[in-house]
C-alpha cells in the first residue's frame, strides 16, 4: 500500500531534478498526475526549477500539462508568466491548452504582455491562435495591461506593435469605458501614444 510519504518523493525529486528517482517513483506505482497541498503537479514543480529534461520526460510519459494549482498555474501558464520561452515552446508542442485562465481571469499572452516578456509574445502571436484581444476579469485586453501595468519604455512599445500587428482592437477599452490611446495619455507615454495615433487610432 502506497504511503504519504512515498508519494511526497516524487515531489521532491521533481523539484531537484532527480530524474532516476522520479522514474522510480512512477514505477513504484505513484500518479504521475498526483497534487501535492497546493495542488501542484510534479510536472509543475520540475518547470518552476527549470529541469527541462524532466518537464520533456513527464509530458511524453502522460502527465497532464494543463491541470492547474490552487493559483491557477500549470506549466504553460507558468512560463508565460515568468518569461521562459522554452518552457513556453514545450509546452506548445506538447498541446497545451491555450485557453485556460489565470487567476485574473487572463490567458498566457495576457501576464506576458504586461511583464514585457516581449519573446513569449511574439512566440505566441506566431505559432498559436492564441485570442489577442482576450478580456480578463479586470476588464483589461493584452493591449491595455501593456500599456497601463509596465512602465511604456521600449520593451512595452515593441509588444505594443506587435500586438497590432496581429490584430488588437485599439477600440476595446477598459472597464470604465476609456480607450487605449487615452489610458496611454493619461500615464505619460507619448511614445506609446505615438504608435496607436500612427495605426490610425484617434
Amino acid at each position: 500500500m502506497l504511503k504519504i510519504d512515498d508519494s511526497l518523493v516524487l515531489f521532491d525529486a521533481a523539484e531537484n531534478g532527480d530524474l532516476d528517482c522520479l522514474k522510480a517513483c512512477l514505477e513504484s506505482g505513484i500518479n504521475i498526475n498526483l497534487q501535492d497541498k497546493k495542488k501542484r503537479t510534479a510536472i509543475l514543480i520540475a518547470s518552476i526549477n527549470k529541469h527541462y529534461d524532466m518537464v520533456h520526460f513527464l509530458a511524453e510519459s502522460g502527465a497532464d500539462i494543463n491541470l492547474q494549482d490552487q493559483t491557477s498555474l500549470n506549466p504553460f501558464l507558468y512560463g508565460c508568466i515568468h518569461g521562459d520561452l522554452k518552457l513556453v515552446k514545450m509546452m506548445i508542442s506538447a498541446g497545451a491548452d491555450i485557453n485556460l485562465l489565470t487567476r485574473f481571469g487572463g490567458v498566457g499572452i495576457t501576464p506576458a504582455c504586461e511583464k514585457g516578456h516581449i519573446e513569449v509574445v511574439r512566440e505566441l502571436l506566431t505559432s498559436t491562435d492564441i485570442n489577442v484581444n482576450h478580456t480578463n476579469y479586470c476588464g483589461w485586453t493584452p493591449l491595455i495591461e501593456a500599456i497601463v501595468l509596465n512602465d511604456g519604455g521600449e520593451t512595452q512599445q515593441a509588444i505594443i506593435r506587435i500586438l497590432l500587428e496581429h490584430g488588437a482592437d485599439t477600440n476595446l477599452t477598459d472597464q470604465y469605458g476609456v480607450k487605449p490611446i487615452e489610458l496611454a495619455r493619461r500615464k505619460g507615454y507619448k511614445e506609446i501614444e505615438d504608435i496607436l495615433f500612427t495605426a490610425g487610432i484617434e
